[in-house]
């Protein structure tokens, strides 16, 4: 096969690429997109069947295209990637699906790379990596492997009638670990939740979603974070409707809430005295959004109803005044241990000095410190929203004016000659 060259390779056809490739098609860049498995592949195959994204359909969109929902309700996994299946479509965007990039090389002495593909090699000018915050599911090296626990990441649960019988031990306080926590109580399973610190914002407050707080707050735009909020864990849920997660409610109504898992021995889990601590921590950040709520409200004159018992925390239930330290995995009949405990980076194919020590892209704004290579869809890429469906779409624009600028330097140059 002979060597393709295109200007620019997107890599990756979930919600990144396909704002990128609208970005792009609009300047008129030629350009390729490239997704190993079908356009928004993780939202299909890589999630549990009754999720639901976790801001309302109004907010969680590009904004050229509505979904077919009201009001504050919230899509489902395959509307989503339906959505974006259709917002392709209209924009043209030229996807290839069932291409793996295997290894993307700068070339030596001039601009560009070579992209080993499985269907062929590229030469590309630019390469955008879209590949998301979500790539390869992280399991903390804590429970070895046996026959007696099925342990798996929260990717890879489906449903509770799946699941081994007996107790389930959810670890992770997160949006994941508290949706799947309540799924499998509701299902009338024996339930533990193991939670570290996290933030807990109220699902809706004074007749609006958080999302929308966010908002008129000015929080999504963000645009560093404060040290230690770039990893921190938020509980939010769009399920059932929407409701806020509320951790002590969870704890009367009978689920096990545990402190962080810390350690294991001989069939017996280590649990960290911190369960109050992050319990407290959790409050106090869902408290001061509605302060912060009610002075806008104050501030600006909003006709917007009084809550005062959205400001009533329940009493502490018997599991955090006298917290489990350990937990025998048998004893309790556990059968399965989810893990909801996050992603790691992967880019185990990118041969270009990107990354830190850690394993993280190196960037301002998504720019990489390496000519032509530009990453989208990251964490806090240039504010709280980047990682969401509409904060992508921005970033995605600044992405694609950096290389329009980058060509038009590299022809006025060359018309220099």
């Amino acid at each position: 096969m002979g060597m393709e060259r295109i200007d620019t390779l997107v890599i990756g056809a979930g919600q990144g690429g396909i704002a990128t490739s609208e970005h792009l098609g609009r300047l008129g860049l030629a350009h390729v997109v490239l997704e190993r498995g079908r356009i928004a592949e993780r939202w299909r195959s890589e999630r549990w069947d009754s999720l639901v994204a976790n801001g309302p359909a109004w907010h969680d969109r590009f904004p050229n295209m509505a979904f077919p929902y009201d009001g504050d309700d919230f899509a489902d996994k395959a509307s989503v990637a339906a959505y974006f299946e259709a917002y392709a479509q209209m924009i043209g965007a030229p996807v290839r699906t069932g291409v793996t990039v295997e290894a993307v090389t700068p070339l030596a002495g001039r601009a560009g790379f070579h992209v080993r593909t499985s269907e062929g090699e590229i030469e590309a000018q630019h390469v955008v990596c879209a590949t998301g915050p979500f790539q390869k599911p992280a399991i903390p090296p804590i429970v070895p492997e046996s026959p007696d626990v099925l342990q798996m990441h929260s990717t890879a649960y489906r449903n509770p009638q799946v699941l081994p019988e007996g107790a389930v031990l959810v670890v992770g306080g997160g949006s994941s670990g508290a949706q799947i926590a309540a799924e499998l109580h509701a299902a009338g399973r024996d339930v533990f939740l193991s939670i570290g610190p996290h933030d807990r914002p109220p699902r809706r407050y004074r007749g609006r979603d958080n999302v929308w707080w966010l908002g008129v707050l000015g929080i999504w735009n963000m645009d560093t974070p404060a040290p230690g909020t770039e990893h921190v864990t938020i509980a939010v849920s769009g399920a059932q409707g929407g409701k806020t997660v509320d951790f002590r409610r969870m704890a009367q109504a009978g689920i096990g809430l545990l402190g962080m898992t810390t350690g294991y021995a001989d069939g017996v889990l280590q649990i960290a005295d911190d369960l109050k601590a992050n319990l407290d921590a959790g409050d106090a950040s869902y408290l001061s959004l509605l302060d912060a709520a009610d002075a806008y409200v104050a501030r600006t004159g909003l006709d917007l109803p009084d809550e005062p018992e959205a400001r009533v925390i329940p009493e502490d239930p018997a599991c955090v005044t006298d917290p489990v330290r350990s937990l025998d995995l048998r004893a309790q009949g556990i059968g399965t241990i989810i893990w909801a405990t996050g992603f790691r980076f992967d880019y185990g194919w990118l041969k270009a000095d990107a990354l830190d020590e850690t394993g993280r892209p190196r960037h301002q704004r998504g720019v990489s410190p390496v000519p032509g290579l530009f990453f989208v869809g990251l964490p806090w890429q240039t504010r709280r929203g980047s990682s969401f469906i509409w904060g992508v779409w921005h970033d995605a624009k600044f992405i694609a004016d950096q290389i329009a600028i980058q060509n038009g330097y590299m022809a006025y140059h060359h018309s220099r000659g």
